[in-house]
């Protein structure tokens, strides 16, 4: 039997897409459902390994968790992450296939599009229902003939469209009219409903304009779905950096991430976001001051990025701090920005084939062609400094990076004991004599409760601070649950049902 769908399109970028379709997978399991999500083609610089040790888009990731699955290469099987020179490496089915510029990655769209129905064709086989997202809007006039992630993936399949809009940002109402304006009549006739997302206040004093739009489209306006803080949920568009609080609390560990040009896998650092600790995100020297913890996140481009820390003086104060006892820690390219030097013989990132790095750890990164994507299983190899208590203590984490990087003498953090094929047995990152200073290729290390509820006590108990409550369980579950809950209460369920069953022609 093939699989029902059901596909979430937007107005814009950034309306709620990926949290729609992850309630949404969330409710269907809860409903008996075996559910998947898709995205035939995700742009982002936050991605995940897979148990086939390729990587997709973290959002589909997300979804796929929510579902109650581990993430695959078939929920996303075309991802583009944007790289420094404009150009996007182009990862298909999981593995990297090439750099391509914008002009080039249309030509190799029917290729594509090939790689796409399969993986759909696999889901649909495989599942009850797969919930679609879409990507942006599908109303780009200039890109209608060449997209393969809204219409044509509708069309493919033969999906009902519930379209998103965004209130909190205004305008929402010209948003779906318009929207629906640009489509094709046979396109248009593919949108089942419509959504109303992000509201604040009362949804009654909405009544008089969701009448007025449901005449001006002839669609249904199928709920609207207020706007919430107190759910977690990882974080895909870097907007979500531009619009959170930056967490500021007095008396509480003040961590500094620095906010580098192509940061990657930023939900790295969620998990930190306890009650009563700050997290800051910035991009200045002047806004770093003294910070109970320094990190330099992963980046999709090491070379280009450090070049910015660099120029911004944001390298020299972070050495200067590290020097005075600050700690830092580098997760991936941030891990390999803190060693002597990277070599890039291939001229993968720069034509340079040597270039400086802060010189904080005595590792050498050099850039391969490979790229290593794995979840892994580890035990930490040191017990000093921000380790201090944690040897033999076991983590999970997953490693999405191109490069190996060389200890030269430098004491290891971790040790790798498993991947999902087996057993594994080699070190990890870096620790220095003084263990203030630390590097690691491993995301999601702070998403362990136990290492993590260590690390924030050694940051108290060194800076004088009052002890915490108790680390907070990140309990995912319960926040995939929370927005179930949130969403179902806020759509016409008994009319998404029918949606969903009666397909186009419903």
């Amino acid at each position: 039997m093939t699989a029902n769908t059901l596909m979430v399109m937007g107005t814009a970028s950034s309306v709620g897409k990926s949290v729609l379709v992850t309630a949404l997978c969330r409710i269907l399991k809860q409903d008996g459902f075996q559910v998947a999500p898709f995205k035939s083609q995700n742009m982002s610089l936050n991605s995940c390994a897979t148990v086939e040790d390729g990587e997709i888009g973290r959002a589909q990731a997300v979804q796929a968790m929510a579902a109650g699955l581990a993430p695959s290469v078939d929920f996303n099987p075309v991802l583009l992450k944007p790289q420094a020179d404009g150009c996007s490496q182009l990862v298909v089915s999981g593995k990297v296939s090439r750099t391509i510029s914008a002009a080039d990655y249309y030509r190799y769209t029917p290729e594509l599009v090939s790689v796409v129905q399969v993986a759909l064709a696999r889901l649909r086989a495989a599942y009850d229902v797969v919930v679609i997202e879409g990507a942006g809007s599908p109303a780009e006039i200039n890109l209608k003939d060449r997209e393969i992630v809204n219409m044509r993936v509708a069309k493919m399949a033969g999906a009902p469209v519930l379209l998103a809009g965004d209130i909190d940002r205004g305008g929402v109402f010209a948003a779906l009219v318009g929207t629906l304006a640009l489509l094709d009549p046979d396109e248009r006739d593919y949108v089942k409903g419509l959504v109303i997302n992000k509201f604040r206040g009362d949804p009654g004093l909405l009544k008089p304009g969701l009448v007025k739009l449901e005449q001006l489209t002839a669609k249904p306006v199928l709920g609207v779905v207020p706007y919430y803080r107190d759910i977690r949920l990882p974080q895909e568009d870097s907007v979500y950096l531009d619009e959170r609080p930056d967490g500021a609390a007095g008396g509480a560990p003040d961590i500094a991430v620095v906010r580098l040009p192509h940061i990657a896998n930023y939900d790295d650092f969620d998990p930190l976001e306890e009650d009563g600790i700050a997290v800051r995100y910035l991009s200045r020297a002047r806004e770093l001051g003294r910070p109970h913890l320094i990190i330099l996140p992963g980046t999709k481009s090491t070379v280009s990025d450090l070049a910015y820390l660099k120029r911004s003086g944001l390298a020299r104060e972070v050495v200067r701090l590290a020097g005075e006892g600050v700690p830092v820690i580098g997760i991936c390219g941030g891990y390999q920005m803190l060693g002597r030097r990277i070599l890039d013989p291939l001229g993968i990132e720069s034509a340079a084939p040597s270039v400086p790095g802060l010189g904080l750890l005595e590792v050498e990164t050099t850039f391969e062609p490979q790229k290593a994507t794995r979840q892994v299983t580890a035990t930490i190899s040191a017990g000093y400094g921000l380790l201090e208590g944690m040897r033999g203590q076991a983590i999970t984490g997953y490693e999405i990076h191109m490069g190996k990087t060389t200890a030269n003498g430098q004491a290891a953090a971790f040790r790798i004991t498993g991947t999902p094929p087996g057993t594994a047995d080699y070190d990890d990152g870096a620790i220095d004599g003084c263990g203030m200073v630390l590097g690691t290729y491993l995301h999601g290390l702070f998403a362990n409760d136990r290492f993590r509820k260590n690390l924030l006590d050694g940051l108290r108990h060194r800076n004088g601070l009052a002890a915490g409550n108790g680390v907070t369980p990140l309990g995912q579950e319960a926040h995939f649950d929370r927005l179930a809950a949130l969403v179902r209460a806020s759509l016409d369920m008994e009319r998404l049902y029918q949606i969903i069953e009666g397909g186009i022609n419903g």
